[in-house]
This record gives structure tokens, sequence and C-alpha cells, in this order.
């Protein structure tokens, strides 16, 4: 068991049956009454997304979460393949459930797939990925990197504000917890 004041974005837990994944946590200190904690949890097995607050005395089941090195291999009928890199075993993972990572993830990419027991719960991102950009405006010529930036479409499909130097066809490097661009990646 894990008091609630102890939830961390990213720490899972169970509720009701259900695996719940802490996406945003913090005190709130309503002018009368007792502290409470303000929560955003994402059920993982369905996607949805709620609110909540709860009281930061309570406690609730700890969910176990064990990674794996994987290799993405393919998208078949909504299904995206990973392949484990020491027993060759492959695993199917519905679409639905890895849908916002699979906008920085490319065939052959090595990751981390999650498991709850021997369920397959999500995928791990690394902290950044090198990404080409496929379609943007043209370059402004004399552009600084302080403009205000112009979006560039990634051949996964992510869609990055970038600098308005950067041109078609640049490699980039990109932040995946927030989608943000961080530089051209080297040559």
């Amino acid at each position: 068991m894990i008091a609630v004041s102890d939830l961390k974005a990213g720490m899972t837990f169970e509720q009701d049956g259900k695996l719940i994944k802490v996406l945003e946590a913090s005190h709130h200190k309503p002018g009368k009454g007792n502290t409470v904690m303000r929560m955003k949890l994402k059920d993982i097995r369905s996607g949805s997304t709620i609110e909540t607050t709860m009281r930061p005395d309570d406690k609730v089941p700890k969910a176990y979460i064990e990674s794996k090195p994987v290799q993405y291999l393919y998208n078949q009928d909504d299904i995206e393949i990973f392949m484990d890199l020491e027993t060759y075993d492959q695993y199917e993972i519905p679409t639905t459930i890895v849908e916002d990572e699979m906008l920085y993830i490319l065939e052959n990419m090595e990751v981390k797939i999650q498991f709850y027991g021997t369920e397959v719960i999500g995928v791990t991102l690394p902290k950044t990925v090198e990404l080409k950009v496929v379609e943007t405006q043209p370059s402004i010529k004399g552009a600084t990197a302080t403009g205000s930036g112009k979006p560039a479409k990634m051949e996964t499909g992510l869609t990055v504000n970038v600098p308005d130097f950067i041109e078609a066809g640049e490699v980039l490097e990109v932040n995946t917890a927030d989608g943000s661009y961080l530089k051209r990646a080297a040559k």
C-alpha cells in the first residue's frame, strides 16, 4: 500500500479492479477544510482519463510494473508488433493503447514495453528521439532560433513547432515528454 500523498506522475496503482496511472498530482489546500490531492489519472486498460481529488492520508495498492527491452517491428490491422531482443518472442499491442507513443517510434527502434504480471500495458519511450522533417514551410532567409517558429510534420505524423530556419529533409532531436524541438540531430 502507498499513501496518496506519496503518489507522483508516472506511478501506477490499483483501484476497483482497474490499473490506474498518475498523470499529474498536486497538493491543494482549500480556504476551509483539509488538504486534498488533486490528481489527473488514466485508466491504462481503457485509456480514459479523469480528474479527481483524494485525501492525502488514503492508501492505495501499488501496482508493480516490469519493463523489458524490445524492438518495434511493424503495424498490422491496428496492432503494433514488438519483438523481445533476447528471446525473439513477439508481443502484439493494440494501437489504441500506445497511440500517443507511436508518434515517436520508427520501425526497428528499440523501446521498452511495460508488463503488469503477464499483461502488456504500454511502452516506455527514450527521453529523446531523432525524427526526419517531411513537411514544413520554406525556411526564411536570415531567420534565427529566437523567432516564433513554424509547424513541421515529422515522418511519424507528429507535428512539432520548429525554428524558422529548419527545412524539410532535416533530422531533428525531439523531446518525447512534451513533443518539443530540441536541436538538429548530429550528422
